[in-house]
């Protein structure tokens, strides 16, 4: 069909080298040089802005956006993942304090209410570009002092160091709209929506850690290998997981 034509001609300019931010030839220039209409050109440029390859700025036009990373479900530090990724992680912490486990929290940590909880607030860069902005939760009793020892660098690092390495974990993933300040510190112009994961994670069976993370919508794309069951575990309950 013809807007595949203009979708991989697009798609070619930008693999030859249209750097991040360059503008797309107009509407009008691919109308002219592919003899198409204007609806022609916009689902081929719609078909790459939901691939991640462009965006569209309202009253500017359409230009090559950054690259998506991808986001994977597994049980690893933000360090790790952007170093996988080939970009230097970095962190700007906005809260750090000892504080009380309220309901949720201790529900989320199979705790009691007003135990001592470390609380922490940071945002995620990677190779300085703000990525998430990240809330934790973590038992004051598995890590004592942790706080006159400056700031962690990780948390994970922290619980292995404790003899707590996490092992496992729950993810619920949704979308939210981000606020005026989260759009600020993600460097976005809201409204704007938001990949939104909560985490609990675990030692063995203990709860040692939980987790918020806000991702910004237009650099994180979800990743989730799947595969079909197994026969052998028709009718059972999977490894590392709990019945409600």
């Amino acid at each position: 069909m013809k807007h595949d034509q203009v979708r991989e001609h697009l798609r070619a300019l930008i693999e030859s080298g249209l750097q991040v931010g360059a503008p797309l030839p107009s509407e009008r220039e691919l109308c002219k040089q592919f003899g198409v209409s204007r609806m022609t050109v916009r689902q081929a440029t719609d078909a790459l802005v939901n691939e991640g390859l462009l965006e569209r700025v309202q009253g500017r036009g359409t230009f090559v956006s950054r690259p998506h990373i991808d986001l994977q479900l597994r049980l690893s530090s933000f360090a790790e993942e952007m170093s996988k990724r080939g970009l230097s992680p970095s962190a700007r912490y906005l809260q750090a304090e000892e504080t009380e486990a309220d309901p949720v929290v201790a529900t989320a940590l199979e705790t009691s209410i007003g135990v001592p909880v470390y609380h922490f607030r940071r945002v995620r860069y990677g190779s300085g570009m703000p990525i998430s902005i990240q809330e934790d939760w973590m038992p004051a009793k598995l890590a004592p002092g942790l706080l006159t020892e400056g700031m962690p660098a990780s948390l994970y690092a922290t619980l292995k160091q404790h003899g707590m390495p996490p092992q496992w974990g729950e993810d619920t993933i949704t979308t939210k709209l981000i606020t005026d300040e989260e759009a600020e510190l993600l460097e976005q112009t809201p409204p704007q929506a938001g990949l939104y994961v909560t985490r609990r994670t675990f030692s063995g069976e203990t709860a040692v850690l939980c987790s918020k993370t806000l991702y910004r919508h237009d650099r994180y794309s979800l990743w989730v290998p799947v595969s079909s069951p197994s026969p052998t575990m028709s009718g059972q309950q999977l490894p590392n997981t709990r019945r409600k």
